[in-house]
């Protein structure tokens, strides 16, 4: 069954008006798998002349690390995530079965950790041949959209939100100090937090624990909505109810990643900046 809408996603990035080197890493694909009819005796009733089941993955990393080592170790988890997708035997690009939903998205589970683990080992094996990126990390927010199911695997403050008919949902939780401390009730009411521990991170992809642990968040999605990753640069800058201003009057996708980074810089810009801003419009 097609999907009854169709995605409209646009992502940039922005160094910001502070550093010198840009750490954010993003990257966006399509992928499928689809069957084309060249030549048969049999009725296009029966075999369709196309057919084409796919998603959408969506990914942010926001790397850590002295001189280069951050940008190395966000450009490393992208890339070593996607050769992990290509190595896969199995996708799972339809769930509207009732009889296997379950099963298959337990699965997908699976298999998300399994990367997830493999992309830490790889940026700690690359940190351990090269002195110099001793101590790299980096967050990683990736989001996988198959028909109007979104799944979201998280690690580290780059966060994923759904915003819909006005209302900006955050998806993830931090992984700081800062988060920590008010999960445990330790801000006391009306106090705020010294924001260094906003950016003291708990867990990072390729950081010193042997293993790596992901949040993982489900979602139906519905038309209207609009799913936006992004760095902290942006969340940093911006509160949530300035976000929410921007997807709200945004016509597109593109439109909104452009006002989004300028909300940032306008804010300040003192990190990097990357957004990924997805839609759902009708067919």
């Amino acid at each position: 069954m097609k999907p009854s809408f169709k995605l409209d996603i646009a992502a940039l990035t922005h160094v910001g008006l502070v550093r010198e080197s840009n750490e954010d890493a993003y990257l966006v694909v399509r992928n499928g798998r689809y069957l084309e009819r060249i030549e048969s005796s049999l009725p296009e009733s029966l075999i369709a002349p196309r057919t084409e089941e796919f998603a959408h993955i969506m990914m942010v990393a926001d790397g850590m690390g002295g001189m280069a080592a951050g940008e190395v170790a966000s450009q490393t988890a992208l890339v070593t995530a996607v050769h992990q997708l290509l190595a896969a035997s199995r996708w799972a690009l339809k769930l509207d079965d009732p009889a296997t939903r379950e099963s298959k998205i337990a699965e997908m589970w699976e298999r998300s950790r399994g990367y997830l683990s493999r992309v830490h080992e790889a940026i700690r094996a690359q940190a351990e041949r090269d002195p110099s990126l001793a101590g790299m990390g980096t967050t990683f927010t990736g989001a996988y959209c198959v028909g109007s199911d979104l799944f979201v695997l998280h690690v580290g403050d780059s966060r994923a939100y759904l915003f819909r008919a006005g209302d900006l949902q955050k998806i993830t939780r931090d992984h700081t100090m800062a988060q920590e401390l008010e999960d445990a009730g330790m801000v006391p009411p009306g106090e705020s937090l010294d924001p260094r521990l906003r950016n003291v991170l708990t867990r990072a992809v390729g950081g010193p624990e042997d293993d790596i642990e992901g949040d993982i968040h489900h979602r139906e999605l519905a038309v209207g909505d609009r799913i936006l990753l992004c760095s902290d640069g942006l969340t940093g800058m911006a509160s949530d109810a300035q976000i929410a201003e921007v997807l709200s009057v945004a016509r597109n996708s593109e439109e909104a990643c452009r006002r989004l980074v300028d909300l940032a810089l306008a804010g300040g810009g003192r990190d990097n900046v990357t957004v990924i801003v997805a839609s759902l419009m009708a067919v």
